[in-house]
């Protein structure tokens, strides 16, 4: 046992260091001469003038075992900083600028005509469909789009007056 420790201790633990960059190197070191004699305990080595091809097929696997795992950590410490990262959430920057534009669009649509408001309230803060604007408002499909139409203009005009007053 010694002399195997030896040689893996040696010539194994360079090409171990050489492929891995000695990450870990004393602990697979150990595990392959843990591995190794067990194998040779349990009669896995049948025949003892191949146990240096043993050992070397052994440290591959140790090897690859190790990329492998290395490459899982990574792809999932990767995911989870990924979801740390983003922010599903608002900014407290973009909240208070989502605030403002509410209450200047509150503001506005409270100085609308109220047939006008009325129709943009439901259609795009309710979400109800054109044909139940129609039902509950007793608007002909016709009427409903020109109101529509008219209200989304005069809608703009007003934020636009409203914005061109706040930057002078």
């Amino acid at each position: 046992m010694e002399d195997l420790y030896k040689v893996i201790s040696t010539g194994v633990r360079l090409r171990i260091a050489r492929q891995s960059g000695g990450h870990d190197l004393n602990d697979r070191v150990h595990d392959l001469f843990i591995t190794v004699t067990e194998s040779i305990r349990n009669g896995a080595v049948r025949e003892p003038e191949r146990l240096m091809g043993y050992l070397r097929t052994v440290e591959r696997r140790h090897l690859a075992s190790y990329f492998d795992r290395m490459l899982r950590e990574r792809r999932n410490a990767s995911a989870v900083e990924m979801s740390v990262l983003r922010d599903r959430g608002a900014s407290p920057e973009r909240f208070a600028m989502d605030r403002q534009f509410q209450d200047v669009a509150s503001r506005i649509l409270g100085g609308m005509r109220g047939r006008d408001r009325e129709v943009l309230l439901r259609f795009y803060f309710r979400e109800q469909t054109a044909e139940e604007i129609c039902n509950a408002m007793h608007l002909t499909g016709t009427q409903y789009r020109l109101i529509k139409s008219r209200a989304k203009a005069r809608f703009v005009e007003l934020c636009r007056r409203r914005l061109a007053r706040r930057v002078d």
